[in-house]
């Protein structure tokens, strides 16, 4: 994963009853790599995990080995507050996606980084012949800790370290993580509002939720970026904050970025509590508001 990739983190298909939909994974996975996307990270915070329970995640990670390809490096995140759910769900995915990842406990937190540490390896070692990510997320897992810290230490314990999913505005310790042990580790920067201040501290490697609806804006940005025109570089950004914002506005970013799914043609269906699930024509506004924010070129196709 050292090419410059962008990963969407995907959401959980549903039938309008609120049933899992795992038969449009197919035209979802097609979607994506048509869009220029070259990976999925499943099972995670945009993939409504909370809500889900233990059958319907692997439901969801079985769905999408049935169309694993290699145009698409799939990623399954198996935390849980039980560690033994995690390890379950770890075991599952072993002999069906490229890779698994575990963010820390979130309810009965983990206070100490060795307490993190142990409790990623325990949950490595279920899918030994995989790549293990920790998936980095403060401000939700209240796991508060230096990741540059943390790769002093999990690589020494845990044989199929790969990298971080770094979902945290901290660009320093992104930076020093970036640069460990001579860029040895794969740092996936998790953060699409400021996606460009991570290229000059040499991102290469992207996953978050808006990569499922404006991956051809991210390109963009990158190749203005290369090309040394920051300031276009910045309008864009600004309009990819733009639509996170405006979608937000109507009861909330997940639920209503997944219903937006169905202006691409792949319908996600409705959100599950306490997320928003917002009508049709509510939509038509939304899409008029893109619109006005120049921002229809942009959305994938």
């Amino acid at each position: 994963m050292k090419e410059k990739k962008l990963i969407a983190a995907t959401y959980a298909p549903m039938h309008n009853d609120g049933s899992l939909n795992s038969e449009i994974i197919n035209e979802y996975s097609s979607f994506l790599v048509r869009n220029n996307v070259a990976g999925v990270f499943m099972n995670g915070s945009t993939g409504d995990f909370v809500s889900l329970s233990t059958e319907e995640r692997k439901k969801i990670t079985l769905g999408w080995a049935k169309v694993k390809s290699s145009n698409l490096y799939l990623i399954d995140q198996v935390g849980d507050p039980s560690i033994n759910v995690a390890k379950e769900l770890a075991t599952y995915a072993s002999d069906k996606v490229d890779a698994i990842a575990v963010l820390a406990p979130f309810y009965f937190r983990i206070n100490t980084l060795e307490k993190l540490v142990e409790y990623c390896k325990e949950i490595a070692e279920c899918a030994p012949n995989l790549p293990f990510y920790y998936y980095h997320i403060p401000v939700l897992s209240g796991a508060n800790f230096k990741m540059f810290d943390f790769l002093k230490l999990a690589p020494k314990v845990i044989p199929n370290f790969k990298g971080i999913k770094f979902t945290n505005n901290d660009l320093i310790d992104y930076l020093h993580c970036k640069n460990y042990n001579m860029g040895k580790y794969d740092i996936l920067f998790g953060f699409d509002e400021i996606f460009l201040s991570s290229l000059p501290l040499g991102a290469d490697g992207w996953v978050g939720s808006t990569y499922n609806h404006l991956a051809p804006i991210y390109h963009e940005i990158r190749s203005l970026f290369e090309k040394g025109n920051m300031a276009d570089a910045a309008t864009l950004q600004r309009k990819a904050i733009s639509f996170v914002e405006t979608l937000d506005s109507y009861g909330g970013f997940n639920g209503v970025a997944k219903g937006f799914m169905k202006y691409y043609g792949v319908d996600c269906g409705p959100s599950r509590f306490p997320h928003s699930t917002i009508n049709n024509e509510i939509y038509e506004n939304v899409k008029k508001e893109m619109d006005n924010l120049g921002l229809i070129q942009y959305l994938c196709k």
